[in-house]
C-alpha cells in the first residue's frame, strides 16, 4: 500500500505550510496570542482565500469535496506552525454536524458562511461533570426554547452560530442558535496552550432543531473525527518539536563540542524519532480509515493511545534536551509541549482511551500467525 501523498495532496500540504510559515515565528504567535481573539484575521482569510476553510464541504455547498487525507495533512500543518487559527473547532466540527443533519437551504447558507470565513461556529456539546467518553447532556429545549449550560465550548467565545446538544422529550438533537439571541450568556476563558473557549448558559434561548432522530450517532461519528484531526495535529506539533532539538543539539556547545557528539544525547533523539514515527503511522491509520468510509471509535481510540504516549515522551524529552531555555516563553519548544498535553486532553487522556480499549478486547477478531 502507498501512503506517500499525491501530486495534488503534496501541493496542498505545501501551499499549507508556505502560508503558515510565513504568517508565524514564535515572536508572532506570542503576539497574536496576546489579543482578543488570540489568532489573526488575517491568516484566516488568507486561509479562506485558497479554499482551506471549505476543503472537506461539498462542491454544491461552496466547498472543494476533499477528503480525510486531505484535512489530515492540512491539521499536520497547523500542527507544525502551532498556528492558532480555529479551523478545527470553528469550521470542520460544526461544518461536518451541518452537513450531516441541515436541510438543503441551511446546508448551503451555513457551510457556504464557513468556507468563505465570514460565519465563525462552534459545537456545544461538553457540561460540567462530563468524562469522555460519557456525556450526560442535561441541557433540554421545550417549544423551542434551549435552557441548560455548556462548560467546555472551544471557540465558543467568539462563534456567531452554535450547534448545541440537547434533549427534547428524552431524545438527543442538535440545536442551532444564534450566540448573540437573547438567553445566551458567554463567559469566555483561556487555556494553558493561549487558545480560547466559553462557558455557554442558556436561559430559555431561541433554538432551531437540526434533524430529526437521535443524534447520538452523528455526534459519535463527529467525535472520531475530531479525535483523527488532532492525532494529525499532534504528529506535526511532533515533528517540529523534533527539529528543533536535532538543531539545538547540533548548534550548542559544551565543553568545546556540540551536544550530538555526545551518544546518550544521541540515543535520546533517536528514540524521540521513533515516538514520532509511532505517532505518525496509527494517525496514518486512523486518517485511512476514515478514507475509507470506516467511521470506527476503535480505530481513534487506538490511534490517540499511541498519540498521547508519543506526545509525553517527545515533549518531555525535547525540554530535557534543550535544557533551561526549554521552559522560557521565548524559545517555541515548550509552547509545542502545552499544545501536545491540550490535544492529548481532549475527548479523553491516554488512560481513558485504554481503558475502552480493554472492556472491548472481548470484541476483536483474531489473527492466526500458524
Amino acid at each position: 500500500m502507498d501512503f506517500e501523498l499525491s501530486e495534488e495532496q503534496t501541493m496542498l500540504r505545501d501551499t499549507v505550510r508556505d502560508v503558515l510559515s510565513k504568517a508565524y515565528d514564535v515572536e508572532k504567535l506570542r503576539a497574536v496570542s496576546e489579543t482578543e481573539r488570540g489568532w489573526s484575521t488575517d491568516v484566516w482569510r488568507s486561509l479562506a482565500e485558497i479554499g482551506i476553510l471549505g476543503l472537506t464541504f461539498a462542491e454544491e455547498d461552496g466547498g472543494m469535496g476533499a477528503g480525510p487525507v486531505e484535512f489530515a495533512s492540512v491539521m499536520t500543518e497547523i500542527g507544525r506552525a502551532l498556528a492558532p487559527e480555529p479551523y478545527l473547532d470553528a469550521v470542520l466540527v460544526p461544518g461536518s454536524l451541518i452537513a450531516a443533519t441541515a436541510d438543503e437551504a441551511t446546508r448551503a447558507e451555513l457551510l457556504g458562511g464557513l468556507a468563505s470565513g465570514e460565519l465563525l461556529m462552534a459545537f456545544a456539546h461538553h457540561e460540567a461533570g462530563d468524562r469522555w467518553p460519557v456525556a450526560a447532556v442535561q441541557a433540554s429545549v421545550a417549544d423551542g426554547k434551549l435552557t441548560g449550560t455548556k462548560s467546555l465550548v472551544p471557540q465558543g467565545n467568539i462563534a456567531d452560530k452554535l450547534v448545541v446538544s440537547a434533549r427534547e422529550n428524552g431524545e438527543l438533537g442538535l440545536y442551532l442558535v444564534d450566540a448573540d439571541a437573547e438567553g445566551v450568556t458567554r463567559t469566555a476563558y483561556r487555556t494553558h496552550d493561549r487558545r480560547r473557549g466559553a462557558q455557554i448558559e442558556f436561559t430559555d434561548a431561541p433554538a432551531t432543531r437540526l434533524g430529526s432522530g437521535d443524534a447520538a450517532g452523528v455526534i459519535a461519528d463527529a467525535e472520531v473525527g475530531i479525535q483523527t484531526a488532532l492525532c494529525a495535529e499532534a504528529v506535526g506539533a511532533m515533528e517540529r518539536a523534533l527539529d528543533l532539538t536535532v538543531e539545538y543539539l547540533k548548534t550548542r556547545k559544551q565543553f568545546g563540542v556540540t551536544l550530538s557528539v555526545f551518544q546518550a544525547l544521541t540515543h535520546r533523539a533517536a528514540d524521540v524519532y521513533v515516538q514520532v514515527e509511532l505517532a505518525r503511522s496509527m494517525s496514518q491509520y486512523a486518517t485511512t480509515a476514515l478514507a475509507d468510509g470506516i467511521t470506527d471509535p476503535i480505530i481513534a481510540s487506538r490511534a490517540k493511545l499511541q498519540i498521547c504516549r508519543s506526545s509525553r515522551i517527545v515533549g518531555q524529552e525535547a525540554i530535557q534536551m534543550h535544557g533551561g531555555i526549554g521552559m522560557t516563553a521565548e524559545y517555541p519548544v515548550g509552547h509545542y509541549t502545552s499544545r501536545l498535553t491540550a490535544i492529548s486532553h481532549t475527548l479523553g487522556d491516554g488512560n481513558d482511551h485504554l481503558s475502552k480499549l480493554s472492556a472491548n478486547v472481548d470484541t476483536y477478531d483474531l489473527v492466526n500467525l500458524t
